[in-house]
């Protein structure tokens, strides 16, 4: 693609997409409490001295979201910038202009120090120029679609800028890209201990552990199947779905005979219903959380067809799955299992360069702060 050479806009609202169109979903304005901008909102509105920004975008499911946004706020950190928020179009909402984190999370201020942007205001911020990557300072409208070359493009541009440790002179750094093992385990966490899922979500988590994980020993298990998408770096995984189903069980046969303080229970989280009906079939004291899934084929369950609903089940079970004793992730490319991976005790996983060896990974279990 050839780019040409124009004047830098002196700041910029935000507003271009991937150019992937939203399909239907439930309505959620009722989800969106009317609240006052954050303190970091009336001062950037205002022109203060805040002005310099790392802007997360992400518009895919929960694991890439936070991952991504634990990478752009170990930048913000390190160069003293604001961070904000911005995910909306997000594949959990059929509202393109609703900003998906206050759907989902308590709105924060700041992180570890960091000043934070995350409300339904952010489509009324103007982000100041100049910008990196440099193809933010295009005229607005030539930035609403961006081809994959683009992303994958800003995606090693991103991760060449915080490998070097170096500071950009842009005044905002748009971070739209997947930025998964672009910071260090320490910023995943603080990330995870900083954002608390809404209220009314936690009571459903707590509810569900208290009825179902007290008093066993849980093994928590996570196949994420792609239901007919392209599942890119998960393909060597189901390169025979046979097997892959017996790996699978294999896995949990193995997890079961390891010692348990307590009696045992398995929970399967997917995104198939084939792999439940499989699963459940071999495993009869199997239990899952009720959810709705795709029809055959038709996609993952990050669809703007399930609507907020689907972002509901998601968080359930990613943080469900984290306070299991023992967790199986297969495959173990999926983020969604990365919360899981660095909080439970004890994981169960199929090695990266060989999907056929099932590595046991032991770690002390490092607690959350309470909610």
């Amino acid at each position: 693609m050839k780019f040409y050479r124009r004047s830098r806009p002196a700041s910029r609202s935000l507003t271009g997409t991937s150019g992937q169109a939203l399909q239907g979903a439930p309505d959620v304005t009722h989800l969106i409490q009317p609240t006052s901008r954050n303190e970091a909102t009336q001062m950037l509105v205002n022109g203060s001295r805040h002005d310099r920004f790392v802007v997360s975008r992400r518009r895919t499911g929960f694991g890439d979201c936070l991952w991504s946004l634990a990478a752009a706020w170990r930048y913000a950190q390190r160069t003293g910038r604001t961070l904000a928020i911005d995910w909306r179009g997000s594949c959990y909402l059929d509202q393109p202009l609703i900003n998906a984190f206050p759907v989902f999370f308590e709105p924060v201020q700041d992180i570890a120090g960091v000043p934070v942007i995350c409300d339904d205001q952010i489509s009324q911020v103007s982000f100041p120029g100049p910008f990196f990557p440099s193809w933010w300072n295009k005229p607005t409208i030539d930035c609403v679609y961006r081809p994959d070359e683009q992303i994958f493009r800003e995606r090693d541009e991103l991760d060449q800028l915080f490998q070097s440790r170096a500071d950009s002179d842009a005044k905002t750094v748009v971070c739209d890209a997947c930025l998964m093992w672009r910071c260090d385990q320490d910023a995943e966490r603080q990330i995870f201990r900083s954002l608390k899922p809404r209220s009314e979500i936690q009571a459903r988590i707590d509810a569900i552990h208290h009825e179902h994980f007290e008093g066993h020993s849980i093994i928590g298990v996570h196949v994420r199947h792609g239901n007919g998408e392209d599942i890119m770096e998960h393909t060597p995984y189901w390169a025979d779905p046979e097997l892959a189903l017996q790996q699978v069980c294999t896995a949990i046969h193995k997890a079961k005979a390891l010692p348990h303080q307590r009696p045992v229970r398995v929970f399967l989280c997917t995104d198939s219903a084939l792999v439940l009906d499989k699963l459940s079939g071999i495993f009869p004291d199997l239990f899952t959380i009720p959810k709705r899934f795709q029809e055959p084929q038709a996609g993952p369950l990050h669809s703007a067809a399930l609507g907020a609903e689907g972002g509901f089940s998601a968080l359930l079970e990613m943080y469900l799955l984290g306070r299991c004793d023992t967790v199986i992730r297969f495959p173990p490319t999926s983020a969604f299992t990365r919360y899981a991976r660095l909080f439970a005790p004890r994981i169960m996983e199929f090695d990266l360069n060989d999907p056929t060896r099932l590595i046991l990974i032991e770690e002390a279990s490092e607690e959350l702060a309470a909610s």
